[in-house]
């Protein structure tokens, strides 16, 4: 188990980690005060700004008795539903700031679990220590996937799942940076886009074809992808799109990948006689 806190290695972080870290040490108060009823609703347990419900989409499945590594945590809100259904949680997060808000939740819950202050691109945290990474947005719509997506298949088990929701490529198509806002025409070169930088953060985005070719290139088989719809009266205290914008076109997604098996595991019969009849 990793220690109970682990603090972040200022100089070792990338130029547009520090970027972003900065960004989220200014903003993390307002941010949680901002959404803290709507993150509140479902416990934590519902994905994306429209706050589809977890036991609706069922992308971790049965977490009694996993060990998970949220990326990018902030205030813990997933993790600590995540512990009160038996998973064993570490939270990480770039911002020290939004960790001290999972420190006061965590206390308000009555439950306690590792928090680590560092990069998702360099986690400071053992090979192999994990049945499920994952994120809802976090890290993914922050860290670059070239190195973030190797992290994650270091850290996950033979056979680990691999969850993660951010914006979609469509939605960035449609992104008009100097209004910071979505509209209906396309504004963008999808297979050249890779994200976007502005005063405050950097943003990363591939094409899918590239998404799935890191994904392979680490050892993961994409088992699913699942495209956010909201419901007609959806309602969210963010402001990434319009309602009826994300309900023509896919603003967000999550990823389902699994590492692959390692070739001592594989074949070694993971079904029971009364599975494979």
């Amino acid at each position: 188990m990793p220690p109970r806190e682990a603090a972040l290695e200022l100089a070792s972080l990338s130029r547009h980690a520090a970027k972003n870290r900065a960004f989220w040490e200014r903003q993390s108060d307002a941010y949680q005060k901002r959404h803290a009823a709507q993150l509140a609703e479902n416990a934590g347990l519902a994905w994306g700004v429209w706050q589809i419900p977890e036991a609706e989409l069922r992308v971790l499945g049965d977490v009694a008795g996993k060990d998970i590594l949220e990326l990018g945590c902030g205030a813990g809100q997933w993790s600590i539903s995540l512990a009160k259904l038996g998973a064993r949680p570490v939270g990480l997060d770039l911002s020290s700031r939004q960790l001290e808000h999972a420190r006061r939740a965590m206390t308000a819950a009555g439950v306690e679990f590792p928090l680590v202050e560092a990069s998702a691109e360099d986690v400071p945290l053992a090979d192999a220590g994990f049945d499920i990474v994952f994120c809802d947005h976090g890290a993914f719509n922050f860290a670059d996937p070239r190195r973030l997506v190797p992290q994650c298949a270091r850290l996950l088990r033979s056979e680990g799942l691999l969850a993660f929701s951010m914006v979609t490529p469509v939605l960035d198509i449609f992104w008009d940076n100097e209004r910071e806002a979505v509209g209906d025409r396309a504004r963008n070169d999808y297979f050249e886009h890779r994200g976007f930088e502005d005063e405050e953060g950097v943003d990363f985005q591939l094409p899918y074809g590239e998404w799935i070719r890191l994904f392979r290139a680490n050892g993961f088989v994409v088992e699913n992808l699942v495209e956010l719809r909201p419901p007609p009266d959806a309602t969210t205290s963010y402001d990434l799109v319009p309602l009826d914008w994300a309900r023509r076109l896919p603003a967000e997604h999550i990823w389902q990948a699994r590492k692959a098996a390692d070739e001592a595991t594989r074949g070694t019969g993971r079904l029971g006689p009364a599975d494979g009849d």
